[in-house]
C-alpha cells in the first residue's frame, strides 16, 4: 500500500483501527448529543415554564393616581419603560375605576346604594354582549354598558336613562345604559380583586353596583378625578431563553425606578415574574449541573476505552517499535508517528458527530416514558457542537497516543518490565486508588450538603461545583479501581477450586487467569464501570419516576381532593357533598376540615378526615410512619356524638326550645354524608321557644340533600340552660329524648386521638400511644398520640399537621358548646379521575379547586426541569454497554491473536477445541463474572449516595416527601444477562473463529 507512512501504519492494523474509530466515534457523538441535550432541555424547561404559567404569575401591574392631565403622561411613560425592559411592547391594559356615585333617586338618603364608573381595554375580547352594544364616546349622554349580575338592579336594564351625581363633587352625570355583558369566565385569573366587575354588586357599609363600562377617552374626561389606574402587562414570553431569565428580572426589578426617572413619582409596580424569572434560572442551572453528572460518568468511561483501546494498539507494536528504535527513530519520530495516527482516526469523529448527535437525540426522545412529556427538541450541529466534539476528539486522540509515547523512550526489554509489572499493579502500589476515593467521598459528601451540584459563588450567585459534579463519575471510578484488588485474590481462589476438577480446560483457565492476573485487570474495570453507570441509570430513572408519583400523591393526598367555600348559591352548605360523592367513577368519599391551628404553641396543619376512609384516601407512603394506614384508622377514632335522626327527607323543621334566660343558640344537622352544618335559631326569649326552619337552602339551588339528616344537638353560649321540648319534620312529631340539649358523650369526653409529625410529637413531649395535655386550638385538652408521620400528606415541605378523625373532632367542638367545623374540603376516591374532572369543569359555578393526583403527576412527569435527567440517563446507558461490549470485544481478539502459538502449542500436546474454547470460556467467564458483580454492587452503593440528592422538583428544590433509592431488579437482571449472553456470543464467535484457522492450517 502506498501513501505516508502513518496511513499505512495505521491501516496495517485494521481491528484496532477500527476499534479505535469507533470507541472515539461514540464517545464524541454521545457527548455532543449530551450537551446538545443539556442546552436545549434548559430552553424547553423555560418555554413550559411560561406556558403554563398563570396569568398572574406571568403579568406585571403598575398602579397610581391620575387625573384628566397625569393619565397620558403616566401612560406614555409605562409603555416606554415597559417596551425597554422586556425589548418590545407587551400587551398592555389599562384598567381605571371611578369614585363613588349615587343610585338614582336616592339622594339625600344618610346610606344610599352607590355605583361606580369604570374603563377596561379589550373588555369586548373577554366579555359577550347578552343586549346592546359596547358604548361609544362623544355625546352628552354617557354611554355605558354594565354586568348581566347587577343588571337586575332597579334601572339598569338596556336602553334606561338615568342621572346621577358624584358623592365628592357632587356634580351630575346623564347616563345611558347601552348594552349588557357577561364574563367569559368570571373566575379567570385576571378579574382578580374585580369584585364588583366578577359579582356586579358588593356588599359592605354601602351596596355598590356597577361598575359601569364607558370608553376610556370618556372616563378620562368625565371621571378622572384623581382615581386609581391600573396598567396589567402581558409579555410575549414564548421566545424567553436561559440566558435572558436573569437580566429580565434584575430589569423588572428596577421598573420603579425607572418610572420614577420618567415623571411617575407615585408609580407602584407589583407581580411574581421576577421572582419567577429567578427561581427558573436558578432551576435550571441545578438541572444543566445535575445532568453534568452523566456527562461526567461517561468522560471517564470513554477516556478508559480510548486509553484501554491504545494500551492494546501499543502492545501490539512493541516489537515494531523497538524495530523503529534501532533503526534510528527517536522519541520525536515515534511521537509524531503515533500523533498522526491517532488524528487520522479522531478528525472524521470530530466532523461526523455534530451530524449525527441529533439524529441520536430524535432516537431517545422515541423512547415512550420521554415522548409521552411532549417535550419536543430540535438541536442542530451549531458551531458550539462542532467545538465540543473537537475538543473531545482532541482529548481521545491525547489519550489514544498516549500508551505509545509512554513506551516510546523505553528499549524491548525495558518494555516487558514494565508489561510484566503492570500499570495497575503501580497505581494499587502508590495507593493512588484510595486517594481517588478520598476524593470522591468529599465530593459526594459536599453533594449530601448542599443538596445540588451548585453552591454559591464569590460574587453572591449561584455556580456549578465542579468537584460535586465529579463526584459520581470518581466514585465509580475509584470503586471500580478498588474492586481491581480483588483481582489476584480471586484469580489465586478460582485456580485453586479449578485445579480439583478433573477436566483439562477450566484448569488452564483458571491458572491462565491466576498466572497473569493484570492482563485482565483493563478489560475487568472497563466492564465494571459500564455495568455500574448502566445499572445507575436505570436506577435513577426508576427512583425519579417512583419520586414523582409519590409526590403526586402526598400533593393530592387522594385521588381528588376539592376544595372550596364551605357553602354558595348553587350549592349549598349540605348539597356539595351530594353532587362530589355522585361524580362518575368515585368509590369512596370524606368530608374535610382544613386550616391553621395552634397544638401545643406551634402553628400547625389541622386535618379532619373520616378516619374509617383512611385506607382508600389518604395517600401515606410506608416509610413514613412506624404504624400502617389501617393501624391508623383504627387507632384514630375517639368519643363520638350521639344523634337522633330525623324520618323521611324533611324540607322544613319545627323547634320547640325553653331557655332560661335570653341567649342566642344554634342547631347543629348533620346528613348522611357526615357533613355537619349548624343552622340559626335566632335569639331565643325567656321560656318556651317555636322556631321554623327552611331545610331547602341546605342544598342550595341545584344541590340536593343526601338523607337521612340528624339533628345533633343545640349549641349556645353556655350561659343559661336549653331544653329542647319538641321537633318536628314536615310537619311530622319526632319523639325527642327527655333534656336532650346536645347529644354529645355523656361523661368528660377521653383524650383526642391525633396523628402528629415529628416537630409536634416532640414539642409536647409525647410518643405513639401516650396521652398528655395540650394547647388544641385555644383550649386545653389531652391528646393520644395514635401515630407520628415523617411527613402529613397534603403539607407543605417542613410544615408540622396534625390529624383527627372528623366524627371526633366535630363532637369535641360539640361539647365545648361549639359549632362544627365547616367542610373546607371533600376527598374523593375514583380509579379514573377524567369522568369526573369533565364534569366539574362543566360546571364552574360550583366553585370548585380540583387537585387531581393523576393530572398532578403528569404534571411533575412532564416537566422538563424535572425529566430532562432521564434522556440524559438513556444516552448514558446505551453508551456505557456500547463502551463495554465494544471493549471487551477489542480485548478478547487482541488477547486471543496474541496466544496463537500458546493455542499452537496446546494443540499439539492433545487439546481439542472443545477444550481451547473451554480454556476460553472460563477466562472471559471470570472477567465477565466478577465485573457483573462488582458493577451491580457498585451502582447499589454509589446509587445510595449520590441519587436521592439530584432527584429534585423542577423549581430545584428538595422533594417532599424524600427520595427512596430504587433498583428496578428484575429489569436490572434481564440486562445482566442480556449483557452476559451476548459476551459469551462474542467468545463463542471467537473460539469459531480459531478453529477455522486451524482448520485452514491443517489443510
Amino acid at each position: 500500500m502506498r501513501g505516508p507512512l502513518v496511513v499505512r501504519r495505521a491501516f496495517s492494523e485494521p481491528l484496532l483501527l477500527l476499534a479505535a474509530f469507533g470507541s472515539i466515534l461514540l464517545a464524541t457523538t454521545t457527548l455532543v448529543a449530551l450537551t446538545m441535550y443539556v442546552s436545549s432541555i434548559g430552553d424547553a424547561g423555560v418555554r413550559r415554564a411560561m406556558e403554563t404559567a398563570s396569568y398572574r404569575e406571568t403579568t406585571t401591574t403598575i398602579s397610581s393616581l391620575v387625573t384628566a392631565e397625569t393619565l397620558p403622561r403616566y401612560d406614555r411613560a409605562v409603555r416606554d419603560v415597559l417596551t425597554g425592559v422586556h425589548g418590545t411592547p407587551p400587551a398592555l391594559t389599562v384598567s381605571l375605576r371611578s369614585d363613588s356615585y349615587v343610585m338614582p333617586g336616592q339622594d339625600g338618603e344618610k346610606a344610599p346604594e352607590l355605583l361606580r364608573f369604570g374603563s377596561h381595554d379589550g373588555l369586548d375580547r373577554h366579555a359577550r354582549l347578552v343586549s346592546g352594544r359596547w358604548p361609544r364616546t362623544g355625546g352628552p349622554v354617557v354611554e355605558a354598558a354594565i354586568p348581566l349580575p347587577a343588571a337586575s338592579a332597579p334601572g339598569f336594564g338596556a336602553g334606561r336613562e338615568f342621572v346621577t351625581e358624584g358623592r365628592l363633587d357632587h356634580r351630575p352625570v346623564t347616563v345611558r345604559v347601552v348594552g349588557v355583558f357577561q364574563l367569559h369566565d368570571p373566575a379567570d385569573e385576571r378579574w382578580a380583586g374585580e369584585e364588583l366587575l366578577r359579582r356586579g354588586v358588593e356588599h359592605g357599609d354601602y351596596t355598590t353596583y356597577g361598575p359601569l363600562m364607558v370608553a376610556r377617552e370618556t372616563f378620562t374626561a368625565r371621571f378622572a378625578t384623581n382615581v386609581r389606574a391600573v396598567w396589567t402587562a402581558e409579555p410575549d414570553l414564548g421566545t424567553l431563553t436561559l440566558d435572558r431569565l436573569r437580566p429580565l428580572a434584575e430589569a423588572l426589578g428596577q421598573v420603579r425606578e425607572r418610572l420614577t426617572a420618567a415623571g411617575c413619582v407615585n408609580c407602584l409596580t407589583a407581580g411574581r415574574l421576577p421572582g419567577i424569572l429567578t427561581q427558573l434560572a436558578t432551576a435550571s442551572l441545578v438541572t444543566r449541573s445535575t445532568m453534568l453528572v452523566p456527562v461526567l460518568q461517561l468522560l471517564v468511561l470513554a477516556a478508559y476505552t480510548t486509553m484501554l483501546t491504545g494500551r492494546l494498539l501499543a502492545d501490539h507494536r512493541r516489537m515494531e517499535t523497538a524495530l523503529l528504535r534501532s533503526r534510528g527513530a527517536g522519541t520525536a519520530r515515534l511521537a509524531a508517528l503515533a500523533g498522526g495516527e491517532a488524528l487520522l482516526v479522531a478528525v472524521p469523529c470530530a466532523i461526523a458527530a455534530p451530524w449525527l448527535g441529533p439524529p441520536l437525540l430524535a432516537l431517545v426522545h422515541r423512547l415512550p416514558w420521554i415522548e409521552a412529556s411532549g417535550v419536543r427538541l430540535t438541536p442542530a450541529a451549531d458551531p458550539g457542537a462542532f467545538l465540543v466534539a473537537f475538543c473531545v476528539a482532541l482529548a481521545a486522540a491525547v489519550l489514544l497516543a498516549l500508551p505509545a509515547l509512554a513506551g516510546a523512550r523505553r528499549t524491548y526489554v525495558e518494555e516487558q518490565t514494565a508489561r510484566g509489572r503492570g500499570v495497575r499493579g503501580l497505581i494499587e502500589r502508590a495507593g493512588a486508588d484510595l486517594a481517588l476515593l478520598a476524593v470522591a467521598g468529599l465530593a459526594i459528601w459536599q453533594l449530601q450538603h448542599y443538596g445540588a451540584p451548585v453552591t454559591g459563588t464569590a460574587a453572591g450567585g449561584l455556580g456549578v461545583d465542579p468537584l460535586i459534579v465529579s463526584g459520581p463519575a470518581l466514585a465509580l471510578l475509584a470503586g471500580g479501581m478498588l474492586g481491581l484488588r480483588l483481582v489476584p485474590r480471586v484469580s489465586r481462589l478460582a485456580g485453586r477450586l479449578m485445579s480439583r476438577r478433573p477436566t483439562l480446560a477450566p484448569a488452564l483457565g483458571a491458572w491462565q487467569v491466576g498466572r497473569r492476573p493484570l492482563r485482565y485487570a483493563g478489560p475487568a474495570l472497563l466492564l465494571t464501570m459500564a455495568i455500574a453507570i448502566g445499572i445507575l441509570s436505570m436506577a435513577t430513572t426508576s427512583t425519579w419516576q417512583t419520586s414523582q408519583l409519590d409526590q403526586a400523591v402526598h400533593r393530592a393526598g387522594a385521588g381528588l381532593r376539592l376544595s372550596g367555600p364551605a357553602a354558595g348559591p348553587e350549592l349549598g352548605p349540605l348539597g356539595r357533598g351530594t353532587a362530589f360523592t355522585t361524580l362518575p367513577g368515585v368509590t369512596a368519599a370524606s368530608p374535610a376540615f382544613r386550616g391553621q391551628a395552634e397544638v401545643g404553641g406551634e402553628s400547625a396543619l389541622l386535618l379532619g378526615l373520616d378516619a374509617a376512609r383512611l385506607g382508600e384516601l389518604f395517600g401515606l407512603r410506608p416509610d413514613l410512619s412506624a404504624r400502617t394506614v389501617a393501624q391508623l384508622s383504627r387507632a384514630l377514632p375517639g368519643d363520638r356524638a350521639g344523634k337522633l335522626d330525623l324520618p323521611g327527607r324533611p324540607r322544613a323543621l319545627t323547634v320547640r326550645v325553653e331557655a332560661g334566660a335570653a341567649v342566642p343558640a344554634r342547631l347543629v344537622l348533620s346528613d348522611a354524608l357526615g357533613a355537619w352544618h349548624d343552622l340559626p335559631l335566632g335569639g331565643l326569649r325567656p321560656g318556651g321557644n317555636r322556631v321554623e326552619l327552611d331545610l331547602t337552602p341546605l342544598a342550595g339551588r341545584s344541590g340536593a340533600i343526601t338523607y337521612p339528616l340528624s339533628m345533633r344537638g343545640l349549641v349556645t353560649d353556655g350561659r343559661t340552660a336549653l331544653r329542647l321540648t319538641g321537633l318536628s319534620a314536615d310537619g311530622r312529631d319526632v319523639p325527642v329524648p327527655s333534656g336532650a340539649v346536645a347529644f354529645g358523650p355523656s361523661r368528660e369526653p377521653g383524650p383526642l386521638p391525633v396523628v402528629l409529625t415529628p416537630g409536634l410529637a416532640a414539642s409536647l413531649g409525647l410518643g405513639v400511644g401516650q396521652t398528655g395535655p395540650a394547647t388544641f386550638a385555644g383550649r386545653v385538652l389531652r391528646v393520644e398520640v395514635a401515630g407520628v408521620v415523617e411527613s402529613m400528606p397534603t403539607s407543605a415541605p417542613g410544615q408540622q399537621a396534625v390529624l383527627a378523625d372528623w366524627e371526633t373532632l366535630q363532637a369535641r367542638e360539640l361539647a365545648a358548646a361549639q359549632p362544627p367545623r365547616p367542610v373546607t374540603e371533600w376527598w374523593l376516591a375514583a380509579s379514573d379521575t377524567a369522568p369526573a374532572r369533565a364534569i366539574l369543569r362543566e360546571n364552574p359555578q360550583w366553585d370548585v379547586t380540583v387537585v387531581d393526583r393523576g393530572e398532578l403527576a403528569a404534571k411533575l412527569r412532564d416537566d422538563p426541569l424535572a425529566s430532562g435527567l432521564r434522556g440524559a440517563l438513556a444516552l448514558g446507558f446505551g453508551a456505557a454497554l456500547g463502551f463495554a461490549l465494544l471493549g471487551f470485544l477489542v480485548n478478547a481478539v487482541v488477547a486471543a491473536r496474541e496466544r496463537r502459538a500458546e493455542f499452537a502449542v496446546l494443540r499439539a500436546l492433545g487439546a481439542g477445541s472443545r477444550q481451547i474454547f473451554g480454556m476460553l470460556v472460563t477466562e472471559q467467564a471470570f472477567v465477565v463474572g466478577l465485573s457483573l458483580v462488582s458493577g451491580t454492587a457498585l451502582a447499589v452503593v454509589v446509587g445510595n449516595l449520590v441519587v436521592p440528592h439530584i432527584v429534585l422538583t423542577g423549581q430545584a428544590s428538595a422533594v417532599t416527601p424524600g427520595v427512596l433509592f430504587q433498583v428496578p431488579w428484575a429489569a436490572t437482571a434481564a440486562m445482566l444477562a442480556l449483557v452476559a449472553g451476548v459476551l459469551l456470543l462474542i467468545v463463542a464467535g471467537l473460539a469459531r473463529h480459531l478453529r477455522r484457522g486451524q482448520t485452514l492450517e491443517e489443510r
